[in-house]
């Protein structure tokens, strides 16, 4: 075969549209392996909440003495404050205002609060902080965790690995259905019906989520329906979301949710490494994407009474809420219409 030939047989075989397809998953595997690379190759704490709290017969201004010891600690791994007394600090730590909190003794080991259930990472951390920072004033210290992980929550890591879950539920059935039946919905009709089949399929996720690690495993105990109801919610929004993105920018839609849920989503969820380890590029991002307020969520609901859930649910009302617009918009835009993304299907939605 002629060079020539050749060449017009790579050319007809691999067409530019794969082409550009294809240069678009190379840099999404290196954005994997960056943004994985760059959460986790080095964790350090950055300003963990600590409450200091003294004996009574403690000097005025002993506090905050050693609350500005230890905000000036070599790189700021910590943020403290001072609170009247154990008590306080105990009820601080199951509202989630507090990562740690140290109570000094009049005599023999100082105490350290702590709530693993927050994460392990974060609680060793903090454990690893403070101990060096007695060990130099020649102090010992002993650990009280207030709010445990269950044990068939190894390290809080079961309820980053369901929101996780959920979150690939989400945006799996929705590009399935781009594939299936066209990106964008052929009308207003089909859009409703795809929000209304998702909505079908969040809620058997989010029960089925919840009894297996409820029920099934044992592993995230109580609270079963709000659970089950928070896990609906977070598949329903990315899965809408999703579908939006797809609506506007077709097949590659699934790319774009793929960088956004699992390329940034996961490493800065706060799964393995809760946000004061993480840089601060995914510290600040992670509470944004369903990844990291689900993890957040999820823990509240088992662990913590439902403190700190506003956040999560209104971020993932959110997405919800923006993709139910947007894919409703699409499907207003040609009436009667097939979706514009002949590529992917010719088939109505």
């Amino acid at each position: 075969m002629s060079g020539r030939g050749l060449l017009a047989e790579w050319r007809d075989a691999i067409r530019p549209r794969a082409v550009t397809l294809v240069v678009g998953v190379l840099l999404l595997q290196l954005g994997f392996i960056l943004s994985y690379a760059g959460a986790f190759h080095s964790p350090s704490p950055h300003r963990m909440r600590l409450a200091v709290v003294v004996p009574a017969s403690a000097p005025a201004g002993a506090a905050q003495q050693l609350a500005g010891k230890l905000d000036g600690l070599s790189g700021s791994p910590l943020r403290a404050s001072v609170l009247p007394d154990r008590a306080h600090a105990v009820d601080a730590l199951r509202h989630r205002r507090l990562d740690g909190a140290l109570v000094l003794a009049t005599s023999g080991p100082d105490e350290l609060l702590v709530a693993s259930a927050e994460g392990g990472s974060l609680s060793s951390a903090m454990e690893t902080v403070l101990s060096a920072a007695e060990h130099q004033q020649q102090r010992t210290l002993r650990v009280h965790d207030v709010v445990p992980a269950s044990t068939g929550d190894a390290r809080g890591l079961t309820s980053f690995y369901l929101a996780v879950g959920w979150v690939v539920g989400g945006y799996l059935v929705a590009s399935i259905l781009a594939i299936s039946a066209g990106a964008r919905p052929a009308n207003l009709t089909r859009a409703r019906i795809r929000l209304s089949a998702l909505a079908v399929y969040s809620i058997a996720s989010g029960i089925g989520g919840a009894v297996i690690v409820g029920p099934a495993l044992g592993a995230l105990t109580g609270s079963f329906w709000t659970l089950a109801g928070f896990g609906a919610l977070i598949v329903f929004a990315v899965g809408a979301f999703t579908m939006a993105i797809e609506s506007l920018a077709g097949i590659v839609g699934i790319g774009i949710a793929v960088l956004l849920f699992v390329v940034l989503g996961n490493p800065s969820a706060g799964g393995a490494y809760p946000a004061p380890l993480l840089p601060a590029f995914w510290r600040a991002i992670g509470p944004y994407i369903p990844t990291g307020a689900g993890t957040y969520g999820v823990r509240g609901i088992v662990y913590f009474g439902d403190a700190g859930l506003t956040r999560p649910l209104l971020v993932t009302a959110v997405y919800a809420a923006a993709g139910i617009a947007v894919l409703l918009l699409a499907g207003m835009r040609k009436p009667g219409g097939r979706g514009p993304d002949q590529s992917t299907s010719s088939a109505p939605a």
